[in-house]
């Protein structure tokens, strides 16, 4: 396995690995997915020289896994979403994407990085906290998913520079 920035020939595979993700409910993006339409999305994020910069996990010639950081509304915080393959996980990968997306955070100025999580998605939270990522709060019933429930979000973050003085 290996990490790397994405390239647009890898917009589709994105999309792909996105759509098999979202069927197990552990991220937000919701089946049926768009594949389409996130391809669009994903080769606008690569090809722009925008803030937004997503890397892809790779094995062999599939790409199995990618992480993407974000522009929030606070100057100097990223947002980071992320996500791997279910028969690739818990070899190293998801670290490994984890690890890219902090050096290029940490590279581009950025002070935090945050994202949500799932408060039941125990593997996604104990592989952030090891990476030193603190939990901030919870988003309480936040998200109506498209069945009509409701879910709650757990807010993570790390801070990159020593915390106010």
């Amino acid at each position: 396995m290996r990490v790397r920035k994405a390239r647009t020939g890898d917009a589709e595979a994105f999309a792909n690995v996105l759509a098999r993700v979202a069927e197990e409910g552990l991220i937000a993006a919701e089946p049926p997915v768009d594949v389409e339409d996130r391809a669009v999305k994903a080769r606008e994020t690569i090809e722009a020289e925008g803030p937004g910069v997503l890397w892809v996990l790779e094995e062999g010639d599939a790409i199995i896994g990618a992480v993407g950081v974000h522009a929030t509304r606070a100057r100097g915080v990223l947002s980071l979403g992320m996500m791997v393959l279910p028969e690739f996980r818990a070899r190293g990968g998801g670290r490994g994407l984890l690890a890219a997306a902090l050096e290029h955070a940490r590279n581009s100025g950025a002070h935090k990085v945050e994202l949500e999580v799932w408060p039941d998605n125990a593997r996604a939270i104990g592989l952030y906290a090891s990476a030193g990522f603190a939990v901030e709060g919870v988003r309480r019933s936040h998200y109506r998913r498209r069945d009509g429930k409701l879910r709650s979000a757990m807010l993570m973050a790390l801070l990159l520079v020593d915390d106010e003085p």
